[in-house]
């Protein structure tokens, strides 16, 4: 071994020797490292609760997924009233608001349950577009009321306004009546009163014993 060599042994065994500069260096860092790891963890869970709550941050809009629809609910129910103080409840297996400015409510399988002065009432439909603001239900598919006292109405379109208690039906109606029953092409029913109108090729066929 050269001596330069043996130089520069000497001064590594003397620098890593129990007692060195180098010694003492290593016993400061195991104390002072995971105590440094210990604060900075708990100032990465104590800082957000000191800043008032408030997060910021930045999304890229080509980045964000935007949802084509508004409000989409699951099992949907709208509770309101008629004109005379009367409940009603509307609901449907899903309900989506497609958009904040149409207020227009896309239901699926839809049911109303009306109170009427002689009892409960229902209509149901596959679908319909439900107007919040007017409390009207527009259906395109075939509709059915059935009401207390045997009466029932069928409609292949129709629109209700559940706060007037009033259904306009078209595209072929029918129903029946304690006279008996009818078909037509479109009726105009007064729910709470029950009167129906009819318009184009109008038939009764009335039964003697309920007509007694």
């Amino acid at each position: 071994m050269s001596k330069i060599a043996a130089t520069m042994r000497s001064e590594r065994q003397h620098w890593a020797a129990p007692g060195s500069a180098h010694d003492h260096l290593v016993a400061v860092l195991r104390v002072v490292l995971p105590s440094a790891v210990g604060v900075v963890a708990a100032l990465m869970v104590f800082l957000p609760l000191t800043s008032g709550g408030d997060v910021s941050f930045v999304l890229d809009k080509n980045k964000v997924e935007v949802s084509k629809e508004r409000l989409k609910v699951e099992a949907a129910s709208y509770r309101g009233q008629d004109d005379k103080g009367q409940p009603f409840v509307l609901t449907a297996q899903s309900a989506l608001q497609k958009s904040a400015a149409e207020p227009i409510v896309d239901m699926q399988r839809l049911m109303a349950k009306l109170t009427l002065p002689n009892g409960l009432a229902t209509l149901a439909a596959p679908s319909g577009k439900f107007n919040p603001v007017n409390q009207q239900v527009d259906v395109a598919g075939p509709i059915t009321f059935d009401g207390p006292n045997g009466y029932s109405l069928k409609s292949q379109a129709a629109t209700v306004d559940l706060k007037k208690k009033t259904m306009k039906g078209s595209g072929g109606v029918s129903g029946t009546v304690p006279q008996g029953t009818f078909t037509a092409d479109t009726m105009s029913a007064d729910l709470d009163n029950r009167v129906v109108t009819l318009d184009g090729r109008a038939r009764l066929r009335i039964a003697p014993q309920r007509a007694r």
